[in-house]
């Protein structure tokens, strides 16, 4: 190996036990530089590198190989720690409580409302065939921790099978105002209704997931002459939070979620799942950018106001009310109680039961359909995407 004629490296290194000397000196074929240099080092100084510089052109010095992989080996991890850092910088940078800066799949318009005497704005995706356009629209309604957003891979699937899907952030949630409020669901089902009335749109199948099957619900009960299809994906509020969860004000409501660390939002994420997988971290680093900002006290004023929303209204007791074609996706493993931490431990074994749950509700709902799917948890959408997307369609079409 040649290094351009004027570096020759370490001639010997003397080794000890506790102690190494390195000895640089350069062979000579005519007059160096400088004269040999010693440089003494104690065990485990791994960061030193002696060059010595000698008027011999073209010499091949000893080491240089193992040296220069050694200065190589250091610089890339040196590279990869800068740009990891910057990846995590990036990854947290303060998210806005309305989530500008994240991008959504498809175009997000916002519809102006007054509530409570509040100028507010509600988020939503209205998102045309890709292909042949059969005439017929899907709403997709979001759960309580995420957003019209998630939704991405069923909007895809739904467009390419001729359907227009509209996809809303609720009031509270993703790119729509968060107002303090008091939020029912049978308010922002009436929201929902404006949206579709405003975009022309008469009839509708509805899928609503975890919150946003209450939500679809509610919708279905007070506008059953729009919906077509109803299709109720692990819905929470399958049983009367009222009766196991103690009530917790909105002050502690409040509180549980502002001292919330990056760790305990983590976890909770991973409680939807049977695998966690690194897809599903792109949800918990949303959730912890927006602690970053300023409007953050904001946000959680209204998702506790939601929690509150969540519990004091239960559907459960008007499932025998719903007359429309519905069909029930249930994720067996999933145990998803709202208020969970607070249930009594001797409790805990006997709520949650999505699978029991699901059963008793579809024989509440006369006429529904229920699919069973083993080992997979909160979000089949996410977690048996090909087999509801199959199923959904499959209903639709009926």
């Amino acid at each position: 190996m040649q290094i351009n004629g004027t570096v020759s490296m370490v001639h010997e290194v003397a080794c000890r036990h506790e102690a190494a000397e390195v000895v640089v000196a350069a062979r000579k074929a005519g007059r160096s530089m400088y004269g040999p240099l010693t440089v003494s080092l104690k065990r485990g100084d791994s960061s030193p590198i002696f060059w010595y510089f000698c008027s011999n052109r073209g010499e091949e010095p000893m080491y240089i190989y193992r040296i220069a992989m050694l200065f190589i080996i250091i610089m890339l991890s040196s590279m990869m720690l800068c740009f990891s850092t910057a990846v995590k910088a990036e990854e947290f940078k303060p998210l806005s409580i309305t989530m500008e800066g994240y991008d959504y799949p498809y175009q997000v318009e916002l519809l102006p409302l007054v509530i409570e005497g509040q100028d507010v704005r509600m988020g939503y995706m209205d998102v045309h065939p890709a292909g042949k356009d059969i005439g017929r629209a899907v709403l997709l309604l979001h759960g309580k921790n995420f957003f019209g957003a998630y939704w991405k891979d069923t909007i895809g699937i739904l467009i390419r099978n001729g359907y227009r899907v509209i996809v809303p952030d609720q009031l509270g949630f993703g790119k729509s105002s968060k107002p303090n409020i008091h939020y029912s669901f049978h308010l922002l089902a009436a929201n929902t209704k404006k949206l579709l009335d405003i975009l022309g749109i008469r009839e509708v199948a509805v899928i609503g997931h975890s919150m946003g099957g209450m939500l679809a619900t509610r919708f279905v009960l007070m506008y059953p002459e729009m919906v077509t299809h109803l299709i109720l994906e692990n819905p929470i509020g399958l049983e009367d939070y009222r009766s196991i969860v103690p009530y917790a004000f909105l002050e502690q409501l409040y509180q549980n979620e502002i001292t919330a660390t990056e760790e305990g939002i983590r976890n909770y994420h991973k409680s939807y799942y049977v695998q966690w997988k690194p897809e599903y971290e792109e949800y918990v680093t949303v959730a912890v950018r927006m602690k970053a900002s300023g409007e953050y006290p904001r946000f959680v004023m209204s998702s506790a106001l939601t929690y509150q929303m969540i519990y004091e209204q239960p559907v459960c007791h008007e499932f025998s009310n719903i007359k429309t074609k519905t069909l029930l996706v249930i994720g067996q493993s999933d145990r998803t109680v709202v208020g969970k931490s607070r249930v009594n431990k001797e409790l805990l074994v006997s709520v949650g039961q999505y699978p029991e749950l699901g059963k008793k509700t579809a024989k509440l709902i006369r006429g529904s359909s229920l699919l069973e799917l083993p080992n997979v948890g909160h979000i089949p959408h996410f977690e048996a995407k090909e087999r509801f997307h199959q199923e959904v369609l499959s209903f639709l079409s009926k």
